[in-house]
């Protein structure tokens, strides 16, 4: 018990700078933008927090060196990154936990709508999320694809199922094949880990799904819409 309270008490000062690193508007800001898994610019970032250039930098700075992003250089332009899915996974996770009543609430039109899009549908890392992550989560459950009772997991007919519909499955390494993501919109698991990941890149390959704008939100296309009919019995109004 003694070496187990002491392990503990050497991992708090991490703990304590991995929190401060979050816990700055700005730096929040721009961990929620790259939860769309593309690398970002630092002016980009800049313009999306709405901090000068310099500011921005300084913030960027300190992510990178804290392990939470990732940053490459092309020419004069400085790109940067989530660092992994990891790291994807504890801003999502910590997201969920905001009380609704602390969001901020829009300030016009444009913001309205952009959060509406982004219910309806958005990336979160490299899989999907809002009304249709969802949704589809829903529909693999209901035609015993993927279980949910005790934790998230592929059944067999969920594997022969992403085989039969012609999207590989990535089991190398240590991420789990299924995961479920506590949606932060709907309050409930979507699915996340390497098969989500999967059926995103699809999507977003065959258009079934496209970006809306820079940001994070997509919506469904009519070749979307047939496809997750045809393949999960997915209803266009739930989507």
């Amino acid at each position: 018990m003694l070496g187990s309270m002491t392990t503990r008490e050497n991992q708090a000062p991490g703990l304590a700078r991995l929190a401060g690193l979050i816990a700055d508007e700005t730096r929040a800001a721009c961990l929620l933008a790259l939860l769309d898994g593309r690398a970002w610019t630092a002016g980009e970032l800049a313009r999306h927090a709405g901090v000068a250039a310099s500011t921005l930098s300084e913030h960027l700075g300190k992510l990178v060196a804290g392990g939470l992003l990732a940053e490459e250089r092309q020419g004069r332009h400085r790109y940067v990154r989530l660092a992994d899915g990891r790291v994807a996974q504890l801003v999502e996770d910590l997201v969920a936990q905001v009380e609704p009543g602390d969001v901020v609430r829009p300030r016009g039109l444009r913001e309205s709508s952009a959060g509406a899009a982004m219910a309806r549908g958005r990336t979160c890392y490299d899989h999907l999320a809002g009304r249709l992550g969802i949704a589809v989560t829903d529909a693999m459950t209901l035609r015993g694809l993927l279980v949910q009772d005790t934790g998230f997991a592929l059944t067999e007919a969920g594997v022969g199922w992403f085989g039969s519909a012609g999207i590989p499955l990535e089991r190398k390494g240590r991420r789990p094949l299924a995961r479920g993501c506590l949606d932060w919109t709907e309050r409930r698991p979507h699915l996340a880990g390497a098969a989500g990941a999967a059926l995103c890149a699809r999507a977003l390959d065959a258009g079934w799904c496209v970006r809306i704008g820079s940001g994070r939100a997509v919506k469904v296309t009519p070749t979307g819409v047939r496809a997750l009919r045809d393949l999960l019995g997915v209803e266009p109004a739930a989507l």
